[in-house]
């Protein structure tokens, strides 16, 4: 059983097509979603936690690119430039998730990107701007 935490991009060809019910219903799959930007007749975003077999997961993704749904993990949309960051604990106040903690003794704010639910708080918290969110760019 695995369960990964993914952004599915969809085209607005395919907006009205029962895709995410789809991998439910034929490869077994269940999803928590934990961002969703959809819109009729225009390309949309959902970030999913996706949980099952992985044979199934596999083939669900394969599913997913019949209908050119553009999918990758959460963590490749969500950076924190290590070198840049002043460990303010900012971005670790907003974090509805934990996702961002100030790791202690050290006093320094630690990224755990399998927490991350992709709401993008911490992008508008963090004062000298070294996280990045590519989510609601790219929809």
């Amino acid at each position: 059983m695995i369960k990964r935490r993914m952004v599915l991009r969809f085209s607005k060809r395919t907006w009205n097509q029962p895709i995410v019910y789809r991998l439910v219903k034929d490869f077994d799959l269940a999803f928590n979603i934990l961002k969703a930007s959809v819109f009729p007749k225009e390309a949309s975003l959902m970030v999913l936690e996706i949980s099952g077999d992985e044979a199934e997961f596999d083939r669900g993704m394969a599913y997913l690119d019949k209908f050119g749904v553009v999918y990758e993990p959460l963590e490749a949309n969500i950076k924190k430039d290590e070198d840049r960051c002043i460990h303010c604990g900012a971005c670790a106040a907003v974090c509805p998730t934990n996702a961002l903690y100030i790791q202690r003794p050290e006093m320094r704010v630690t990224f755990d990107t399998e927490k991350c639910s992709g709401c993008e708080l911490c992008v508008k918290a963090c004062p000298p701007r070294v996280i990045t969110a590519t989510l609601s760019s790219q929809v």
